[in-house]
């Protein structure tokens, strides 16, 4: 499916945003179809979030902390950092906004991995700033040499996105610092771990224990994926002082909900719990990852809660194929399929329709 011709503006518009295609939401399902197309968290919220939620509702008609204080706290201990380390947003997608708009402009260069996070390049156009992407290697991984390779004076933001965003890969710990010591120690370079939970790799870089080792390092993480908080946009990053001061600077006041707060207040309260759900995730995904292993697939290693499908020029009609069995994925043509780690009643659904298609690939 394409999207139609967009009408010409009848103000004066800033052409390249004019010419951008919006972001993309995953595709919805029908109520006999399996959703995979967003990596959402297929368990339901915990009680003692949808209570929290419940009784910030009470509130509504006042405007919410706008510093997020009490999260920044909770999170500050939980890292070992303090709170003006920490920033909260709505969802960690606008915290990377913020960054990229308060580290890059007109003439300025941000250097990404492609294919990765497919808002990357909007945000970057949106900033006002040139995009550099970079190709996967052949194993769908970050080239970090390559990516350290292009920065110029002209760099003022790279971002690693690990595990990677569609393809499930990780940036190992050693090539990470490696790449580190590569770059300029001015330059900002972000982290964006929104599936961190999920990683069962040691050799894996984790962004927790590079706090504070870098100063022009930034953490970003989202409470959407491994907690279930989707519906709700909460994410957060931890860097320098100084530079979550600027990615304050850039933020729409208020823009974090005092019902998202609450929740993630409570789902912290319950981690346990709801990091229980995510290894149940991170075992059906490697069920999901053998099984299609075994059926011919050259699958990378995810790191995800997703599982990548290389199905090149045949991406659009294999997709069809999916949602035609009920199960929704999220296509990106011509290069692949990205299929989420769902519901256990969806895994034998998935192997057969991918047996199906790799045959004809």
């Amino acid at each position: 499916m394409t999207d139609p011709a967009p009408a010409a503006p009848p103000v004066r518009l800033r052409p390249e945003i004019v010419a951008m295609q919006p972001y993309r939401q995953g595709r919805p399902a029908a109520a006999d179809a399996f959703k995979l197309s967003s990596n959402e968290n297929p368990f339901p919220p915990h009680p003692a979030v949808v209570a929290a939620i419940a009784e910030a509702a009470t509130s509504t008609n006042r405007y919410p902390d706008a510093t997020a204080l009490l999260v920044r706290e909770r999170l500050a201990a939980r890292h070992g950092v303090t709170a003006d380390e920490l920033i909260v947003g709505a969802g960690s997608v606008s915290i990377l906004a913020q960054l990229i708009s308060a580290a890059a402009g007109a003439g300025d260069e941000v250097v990404h991995a492609w294919r990765s996070f497919e808002a990357y390049p909007g945000l970057i156009t949106v900033a006002g700033a040139t995009g550099v992407p970079v190709p996967l290697t052949s194993e769908a991984r970050h080239d970090l040499d390559a990516m350290a390779a292009v920065v110029t004076d002209r760099t003022r933001l790279v971002i690693v996105c690990t595990p990677n965003n569609p393809t499930g890969t990780a940036v190992g710990r050693d090539e990470f610092e490696r790449f580190m010591a590569a770059v300029p120690s001015d330059l900002l370079v972000l982290l964006d771990e929104a599936y961190a939970e999920f990683v069962r790799d040691a050799d894996a870089v984790d962004g927790d224990a590079l706090v504070r080792r870098w100063p022009n390092l930034v953490i970003l993480r989202t409470f959407s994926k491994a907690y279930g908080l989707a519906g709700l946009r909460v994410g957060y990053a931890i860097a320098h002082p100084a530079v979550i001061d600027a990615a304050r600077a850039t933020q729409i006041p208020l823009s974090v909900t005092g019902a998202a707060q609450a929740a993630v207040l409570a789902a912290l309260d319950h981690e346990d719990e709801l990091l229980a759900t995510v290894a149940t995730l991170a075992d059906r995904r490697e069920q999901v990852v053998a099984g299609l292993r075994a059926q011919g697939w050259p699958i990378p290693q995810s790191e995800g809660n997703f599982v990548w499908l290389a199905t090149g020029a045949r991406t659009a009609e294999a997709a069809e194929r999916f949602t035609a069995a009920g199960i929704v994925a999220r296509a990106f043509p011509p290069e692949g399929i990205r299929v989420s780690i769902g519901e256990a009643e969806s895994v034998p659904t998935l192997l057969q329709i991918a047996g199906e298609v790799v045959l004809d690939l």
